[in-house]
């Protein structure tokens, strides 16, 4: 049985405001067609694919392609961006129309999110560093009901700075202080630790060893280890 890391004094249990939820790698998976995207990406910009792999999740496409493709015009980004992210979204449909594995709603999300929307004001938000379209068009295909979206388009400066995270937070209308963060990205990792926040880290897409150190509070498999319950101005939060 994998063990949830507590650094040794972290409660198994703790109540907190809201929960900022990661999209891509925390409650779904794209993996198939975003690696399939960037391959696509490596032959046209002669690009290094398994660096570009271990480094770019969790970041915004708008800087992942001035970071590798040294796309710096404001005009060739945004067309890029488009490009980029339909491309992934159009790949998972292809795959799932083929019987493959295209966009998956990863273990523990469906059952988690339906007790979380069960109140009136459900306490819980999805920051993510894809663009609104692709968001939007993502989470409708897998049919994630959200109360509330924070995407690429509503800050300057995206993951790993905190901006990401303050801003769901105050969108929540929580102090961030009193939320936690539920990352799969040691680049998101690093911005709900800068945020204020808790961090809860899922290895659903990286190892262990490489979410160790970067200051989560709580490091499990994935959120079939955690249970959320919507309790009297806030969540209860249960790490097994």
């Amino acid at each position: 049985m994998t063990q949830t890391q507590t650094n040794g004094t972290n409660p198994k249990s703790v109540t907190v405001d809201g929960i900022l939820f990661d999209m891509d790698g925390t409650l779904l998976d794209s993996t198939p067609a975003v690696v399939a995207t960037w391959e696509q990406y490596a032959r046209e910009f002669n690009l290094d694919l398994d660096h570009v792999l271990k480094t770019s999740h969790g970041q915004r496409t708008v800087d992942n392609m001035q970071i590798f493709c040294k796309i710096t015009d404001p005009t060739a980004l945004a067309c890029e961006v488009v490009r980029f992210e339909t491309m992934i979204v159009d790949e998972a449909q292809r795959l799932q129309d083929a019987g493959k594995r295209g966009l998956v709603v990863l273990p523990g999300v469906v059952d988690m999110l339906n007790k979380l929307n069960s109140v009136a004001r459900p306490p819980w938000a999805i920051v993510t560093s894809a663009t609104n379209k692709y968001a939007s068009r993502a989470l409708n295909t897998s049919a994630i009901q959200y109360p509330i979206l924070v995407t690429a388009d509503d800050v300057t400066l995206g993951k790993p700075h905190p901006e990401p995270y303050l801003a769901g937070a105050k969108k929540l209308g929580v102090d961030p202080t009193r939320c936690i963060v539920v990352e799969d990205a040691p680049t998101g990792i690093k911005s709900g630790v800068a945020s204020g926040a808790k961090v809860l880290a899922v290895c659903t897409s990286h190892t262990r060893e490489e979410l160790e150190g970067l200051g989560a509070e709580w490091i499990v498999e994935d959120l079939t280890k955690v249970q959320m319950e919507p309790v009297d101005g806030g969540v209860k939060v249960t790490i097994e």
